[in-house]
């Protein structure tokens, strides 16, 4: 029997990624409280730096999605795997997470035109049958125009870069204003095909098992 993969998130964006990489997938959202996972890492005494908040979130959604469906499927024989995944935006060593308000978004956006930052998309995987699991953070650099306060404001008010880490999309409206990326693009968006078949890998499981049987 081929393994079924769950890909914990509410994210369009993540699912439209896989569904283009041509993967077969459920989704499940997670309810982790993120501040609280953050706080509980720093408490324990770890540094946690951007690129490890966004590995610590995605591993806080991968074991709670798991922990749902392991207690909802209980005696099921499918190989499950779930995959949590968290993005973060690193600008002068400072994490931003979603703005949430356009004013939030519209100060982002004034502090990162014409520069550079970076966008870390953490990945979790874990097999529900056995408890195993594999992860890796990629990331990748993000290099951004100079748009003029109207199109900040214009942008912003659009709505969508509110739910999106560091204010910002590379596959939507957002895209006009982003002068090139050095990296995975997809990780941008939010999950990497290439780093999920890594962490498939790890587990001796082959992506093509993953695959859609339409196409």
């Amino acid at each position: 029997m081929n393994p079924r993969l769950i890909l914990g998130s509410a994210s369009p964006g993540r699912a439209e990624v896989l569904t283009r990489a041509g993967l077969d997938f459920a989704v499940r959202v997670s309810s982790v409280d993120e501040d609280a996972a953050v706080e509980a890492a720093r408490a324990a005494g770890e540094e946690v730096t951007p690129a490890r908040m966004a590995a610590l979130l995605a591993q806080a959604k991968a074991e709670a999605v798991a922990r749902a469906v392991a207690e909802e499927d209980r005696g099921s024989d499918e190989d499950l795997l779930v995959l949590g995944c968290d993005s973060v935006f690193e600008l002068d060593g400072i994490a931003y997470g979603k703005p949430h308000e356009p004013e939030v978004a519209i100060s982002r956006w004034r502090e990162m035109r014409g520069r550079t930052g970076t966008l870390h998309s953490g990945h979790r995987l874990v097999r529900l049958r056995d408890g195993a699991t594999a992860e890796r953070t990629v990331s990748t650099q993000v290099r951004f125009g100079a748009p003029s306060e109207e199109l900040i404001r214009a942008y912003a008010h659009s709505g969508e870069p509110l739910g999106c880490a560091g204010a910002f999309t590379i596959d939507g409206r957002g895209a006009a204003f982003i002068d090139g990326v050095d990296g995975d693009p997809q990780s941008v968006i939010g999950v990497s095909p290439r780093a999920l078949g890594g962490l498939l890998a790890e587990l001796d499981i082959d992506i093509t098992t993953l695959w859609t049987h339409d196409r």
